[in-house]
């Protein structure tokens, strides 16, 4: 369980590093990250596979990187559905999106060492 709400920690921390540096990636207040990454969570659980599996072809056919798109519309998809939180444009998704990948990815590697050095 604290696994998870530290990923949430990290990805409402995400969403304000970006609001913070990124111009066009609009968030006013850590209560409006808060409630963005769990409507991303709910959108990626229930979208993404859905988008995913339609842009399956363009995704295998740019050896992956076509996945970035499909992630800056689900967070297009998000700032619609949030109040207050908005992104202007698909530069700022897109450049969103991939920053959000590489901090899941950071996540990833640094938990997963974690859990090898347990064993």
């Amino acid at each position: 369980m604290s696994k998870i709400l530290l990923h949430f920690a990290i990805i409402v921390a995400a969403f304000l590093l970006l609001a913070r540096y990124l111009p066009g990636f609009y968030v006013p207040d850590v209560g409006t990250a808060v409630i963005a990454a769990l409507v991303l969570g709910l959108v990626n659980a229930t979208l993404g596979p859905i988008v995913t599996f339609l842009s399956l072809p363009l995704i295998i056919l740019s050896l992956g990187a076509f996945w970035f798109v499909v992630n800056a519309f689900l967070l297009i998809v998000v700032a619609f559905l949030v109040p207050n939180f908005a992104i202007n444009g698909w530069a700022p998704a897109l450049i969103g999106a991939v920053v959000l990948a590489a901090v899941n990815l950071l996540y990833n590697r640094a938990t997963a060492a974690r859990e090898k050095s347990k064993e």
